[in-house]
């Protein structure tokens, strides 16, 4: 049971520090040090850069709850099985 659950928490960890990654890469890298050289495109006729910097980031890692949520599923399935959601009296 500790190698299962070892294995469990070591690819939970590796998919959160991937998709922590991909939302400083798109608030911190795009929204602010990228934000000048992505204002020559427009999105919405806004500067990109200043879309990521204000609502870019915010949808992104709205994205990446769900994803997240989508892999975790994945995760509990591949180590736990399927389990009913009712009781497991």
């Amino acid at each position: 049971m500790q190698l299962n659950k070892d294995g469990y928490w070591k690819e939970n960890i590796k998919i959160l520090v991937s998709l922590l990654s991909v939302w400083f890469l798109v608030s911190f890298g795009f929204g602010i040090l990228l934000s000048d050289w992505l204002d020559q495109f427009q999105l919405g006729g806004f500067k990109l850069g200043f879309w990521f910097a204000q609502q870019g980031s915010i949808y992104i890692f709205i994205i990446l709850i769900f994803i997240y949520i989508h892999l975790l599923n994945k995760l509990d399935k591949k180590y736990f099985g399927d389990r009913d959601s009712g009781d497991d009296n």
